[in-house]
Formats: structure tokens, C-alpha cells, sequence
């Protein structure tokens, strides 16, 4: 919050890798700089406008990869890294790779070949030997029987496996290749291939299910994929995705979908991860690419929080601009474009024409080509109850409070006053001071007492009740004395009911609250031990919940054991 003198004068360097390993870029930045800041300097110098689809990978001291976080300070997310070493990566993978333009396209075109070097982007044999010839066509161009002599293509790496059969596919591939075609149809032509991979912008997070069997999960523009030796075994489209949250080591999908009977199913998937740590980098993968490719703008996103109860919940909000956003402001930008050329060029006799739909280069950004989802209104303001995700919204009072006036002695005045009027102004004729003068500021016009002059009609009534007295010489005292003494001392004097009244006690809400949160978590703790300790066929469904099974194996077990070790040593 208060920045230090000297925090100005520090400077960080950092290095940051391209997509081609041999490509570094020197950077330096300040303790209070955010993330964006290095992003936008990196696109800016590099000359990327679509920089939202781009971000800043790092691994910590523990070999866990992070995208570094647009919203928070840079120094404080690595502030364990020595020396600090970021790699510019596309983060996310647009549904149409032409949407992107200059040296964008560029980048997700070298993404995609690191993607097939490094055996992320899966394929057949065939389609493989495709994209080789593609990438051998764009590095050395046509094909020259002179200069390309022998096993030419072994010198490039262009797959993880790379075997003779496939490279001698290349090549005759690369024969067949129409001569004299420019560099950029040979990129476009790599881009449309590989988007219609099933493993296209894939990043392949390794999990088990619920058998233990080893498999991986990805996640794209489209949902959520299993692999299981190379192959998608199982798909969850956004638009049934419900819910997303994590629990330890699990990683847990809630789904919502309709049946081929057309009724309304939910199911629960979840996988177990190799650490926490990694369980909390899957989640946060997941949940920035469904906020990206789904949400109408990044102002419906909310507060999203992903920890189950029985482990540390991790907040996250979404910073930037959604694919939707980027598309309406691209349209809006070619409509402006287009209107300010045809007027140009209009008469000053024509009548105004209205911009028809997107022709031409705009029929390049469709919203046809876009995942269809059902996610956007729970995404950001359509939840019931204010929840999203697991999120809890704390509610009004938990930061007002009961509002509690405070209590003076007038307030037992006040109680006297609205039962007997003439015990009120008894009551308040004897006790002067402080409370005397907080009757008159409240309300002289019930005190029975002449205002401006006006002698009040009770006045005249009391007299004839009561007949002529004073209460100073009532309790044989003179007016000086009683003016000065105290209101405690005048209070004394009073009636020995107001004495002998209940006094109120002020309302403290964290007295009502922490025996309530200890009587919830004793239940809470009660029942789970009752339904993993009970054999009874009820509770067979939840027992065998991804949650349940979580907190049995690495927490309740666990426990167990221990409780009943320590009890065996003290017999």
C-alpha cells in the first residue's frame, strides 16, 4: 500500500523466451509493476495487437509452471525465482487461427510447430507427414532436387517421434508441392490443418481417475478432454460444465447435460492430480480458458473461489478482455472503416446508406465459428443466490452489524414516561444534570415543562393532583444543593423501581457467532465420521463422491490412524 523511498530507485531484470528456444529478450521492470506491464511491453516490442491471447509462463523452485498473473505485482508472484526467467506463450487458442493477423498469426503458427515438436499436438501418421511437408515447405522453400539431396528433412526437428517412415513421408510430400507458392499460403495452410486436430491447443495435464489408470486432461477452446495413449477418450463441452472446483489433489468437474431422452442428467467427474499444487494449476487453467471463450465481457466475470471446504481456497478473478469482446471490437473497428470510405466517397445528392452485415474482410470474424455455450449469464451475473463456482458472498450484516443505539439513563426515563406521565415528570424533576438536560433536547413538549413561555396544561393538572410541593423540599433539600449534586447521586434519590429495573446489555455478535461456528463444524465433523463409519446402502452414492473419497484418503484415514496409534501407546 505505501511504497518505500527507495522502491522507485530498484530495477528488476528478467529474461523472457520466444516460442523458438534461441530467442530471448532482456527486460527489466519495478517492484510495483503488474504483470500486464511486461506483456504489453513484450507485445509492443514485438509488434502483437491480439496480445490477449498471449501470456507469461514461469516455473517456481518446485517445478510447478504458473501463468504469471496480469493483476498482481510481478516481483511478488516470483519472488523465490533466481535468476527470473519468464517464456512467451499463446495461452489461448482462438476456435479460427485467421482471425488473428501480422505477427500474431506468426506466433500461434510457431506455437502450433512447438506444440508437434514436443508431441502436444497428437496426430496420425498421416496428418503428421502433412504438417512436416508444410513446415519443411516454409523453411526451405520449393523443392530442389539439386539442393535437396538424401534424408534432407532428418536435419530439422519437426516431431517428438520422428522415425524414417515419417520423414520419407515428408518428403514425398514436400515433392508434390505446387512450386512458386508464397511462404504464407504454406502457414495458412499448416494453421487450418491443425485446427481441426482434437488435440489443438491442448496442453496435456497428467492425472488418474477413479481406478487409477494413468491419463491426461486438456483443455481448449471447446471444453474439457480425457487422452488415454494419445486418443480422446472422453469430451465435456462448456455449455455442460456446471461447476468447477478442486479438493486437495482432486480435481472435480460438475456436469449438466441432457440425455438422448431429453431429461435434464448430472453427473460428477473427478481426477486426481500428482500434488495440490498441480490440482490448483489445473483449476485455474480450466477456469481462465471457460471464462475467455465463453463470457460476453470481462465485467460479468465475478470472484471465482475453488477450495473445497476441507482445503485452503484459492481465489481468482479473470483480468483482460474476453473472445467476444475482441471480435464485437474488431467488427465495430472494419464497420467504422468501412462507413468512413463509402462516405468518401458518396455524392452530396445521395441518400445515406446504412452498413449491411460484415462483407468482405469482414466475413473473416464470424460469430458462427465461436463454441456455443449456454455458461454466459451463470458465468458472471445469472447465478441464483449470488453464487458462482463455489463462491460465497458474505452477507449485509457481516459487515454492519445490529445496529444498537447506545443506552443512557434517559432510556429508562423514556420507559416511565410512556407508562405514567405524572411518575415522569416526578422522575425527571429529580434527577438533573446529564439526563435532565438530554429529556429537554429529545422532547421538551413531554417533559411537561414551559416552552417559550407557554405553560404547558399538564403543568396545572399535576398541580391540582399533587397539590402545591416542591421536590426539592420534598427530600428536605435546598435548590443549590440539588443543582449540584450529581446525576449518579440524584439517580440514588429516585423511585426504587427504576432502581431495581433490568439494565440492557449491548448485543456482540461474535459472542453468538463463535459457538455457532463451533456447533457447525462439531455436526459437520459428526456426520461425516457417522456416513463413512456406516455401512448402510443409503449413503453408498455419497460415500463414493469425489469429495467424500478425497477427504477420506488424505485426511480422515490419515486421522484415524493416528488417533488410534496414539490410543494403543497409552494402554
Amino acid at each position: 500500500m505505501f511504497r518505500s523511498k527507495n522502491e522507485g530507485n530498484i530495477v528488476y531484470k528478467c529474461t523472457v523466451r520466444l516460442l523458438d528456444d534461441s530467442d530471448v529478450l532482456e527486460c527489466e521492470f519495478q517492484p510495483f509493476h503488474k504483470g500486464i506491464y511486461l506483456l504489453e511491453y513484450l507485445c509492443g516490442e514485438l509488434e502483437i495487437k491480439e496480445k490477449d491471447y498471449f501470456g507469461l509462463r514461469y516455473v517456481d523452485s518446485s517445478k510447478q509452471r504458473h501463468w504469471l498473473d496480469l493483476s498482481k505485482s510481478i516481483i511478488k508472484q516470483c519472488k523465490e525465482m533466481d535468476p527470473l526467467l519468464f517464456s512467451l506463450r499463446v495461452k489461448f487458442y482462438p476456435a479460427d487461427p485467421f482471425r488473428l493477423t501480422g505477427n500474431a498469426r506468426i506466433m500461434l503458427y510457431q506455437q502450433l510447430k512447438r506444440d508437434l515438436r514436443h508431441g502436444r499436438l497428437y496426430c496420425s501418421l498421416g496428418e503428421a507427414a502433412a504438417l512436416g511437408a508444410l513446415i519443411v515447405q516454409e523453411e526451405l522453400g520449393d523443392y530442389n532436387e539439386d539442393v535437396h539431396v538424401g534424408s534432407y528433412v532428418s536435419s530439422i526437428e519437426l516431431a517428438l517421434r520422428q522415425t524414417e517412415c515419417l520423414e520419407k513421408k515428408i518428403i514425398e510430400l514436400h515433392k508434390k508441392r505446387e512450386p512458386g507458392q508464397n511462404l504464407s499460403l504454406a502457414m495458412d495452410e499448416f494453421l487450418g490443418i491443425a485446427r481441426g486436430l482434437e488435440t489443438y491447443g491442448i496442453d496435456p495435464h497428467p492425472v488418474k481417475d477413479h481406478r487409477g489408470s494413468q491419463q491426461y486432461v486438456g483443455i481448449n477452446n471447446t471444453g474439457i478432454s480425457t487422452f488415454v495413449a494419445g486418443k480422446r477418450s472422453q469430451h465435456f463441452r462448456w455449455n455442460e460444465i456446471h461447476k468447477i472446483n478442486f479438493e486437495g489433489k482432486m480435481f472435480i468437474a460438475h456436469l449438466s447435460y441432457t440425455d438422448a431422452s431429453r431429461e435434464p442428467k448430472k453427473h460428477t467427474v473427478g481426477f486426481k492430480c500428482p500434488t495440490g499444487a498441480a490440482c490448483r494449476y489445473l483449476w485455474r487453467c480450466a477456469i481462465e480458458q471457460m471464462l475467455f471463450f465463453t463470457l460476453p465481457n470481462s465485467q460479468s466475470a465475478a470472484v471465482i473461489s475453488g477450495g473445497g471446504f476441507f482445503s485452503w481456497g484459492t481465489k481468482f478473478r479473470y483480468t483482460g478482455r474476453t473472445e467476444r469482446e475482441i471480435l464485437t471490437e474488431n467488427i465495430n473497428a472494419l464497420r467504422e472503416q468501412k462507413n468512413n470510405s463509402n462516405s468518401s466517397k458518396r455524392k452530396a445528392s445521395s441518400v445515406p446508406a446504412t452498413p449491411s452485415s460484415p462483407q468482405g474482410d469482414l466475413a473473416q470474424i464470424r460469430y458462427s465459428s465461436l463454441p456455443r455455450s449456454t455458461m454466459s449469464e451463470p458465468l458472471g451475473y445469472g447465478m441464483p443466490n449470488g453464487h458462482f463456482y463455489g463462491q460465497d458472498h458474505g452477507m449485509s450484516e457481516a459487515n454492519g452489524g445490529i445496529q444498537i443505539s447506545s443506552l443512557e439513563p434517559v432510556c429508562e426515563e423514556a420507559r416511565l414516561r410512556s407508562s405514567n406521565i405524572d411518575g415522569v415528570n416526578y422522575l425527571a424533576s429529580q434527577i438533573g444534570g446529564y439526563a435532565y438536560r438530554d429529556s429537554v433536547e429529545h422532547s421538551s413538549t413531554e417533559s411537561g415543562l414551559t416552552v417559550n413561555g407557554y405553560d404547558h396544561p399538564r403543568k396545572h393538572n399535576e398541580s391540582r393532583q399533587h397539590g402545591s410541593y416542591s421536590p426539592n423540599l420534598y427530600y428536605g433539600q435546598s435548590d443549590a444543593a440539588v443543582n449540584s449534586s450529581s446525576p449518579a447521586d440524584s439517580f440514588l434519590h429516585a423511585d426504587p423501581s427504576t432502581r431495581k429495573m433490568k439494565k440492557f446489555r449491548k448485543f456482540h455478535l461474535l459472542h453468538a457467532f463463535v459457538p455457532s461456528v463451533i456447533f457447525v463444524a462439531i455436526a459437520m465433523a459428526g456426520t461425516a465420521v457417522f456416513i463413512m463409519e456406516s455401512e448402510s446402502e443409503a449413503f453408498e452414492q455419497l460415500r463414493n463422491s469425489p469429495e467424500m473419497l478425497c477427504l477420506r484418503y488424505q485426511y480422515y484415514q490419515p486421522l484415524k490412524e493416528f488417533v488410534l496409534e496414539k490410543l494403543g501407546r497409552g494402554k
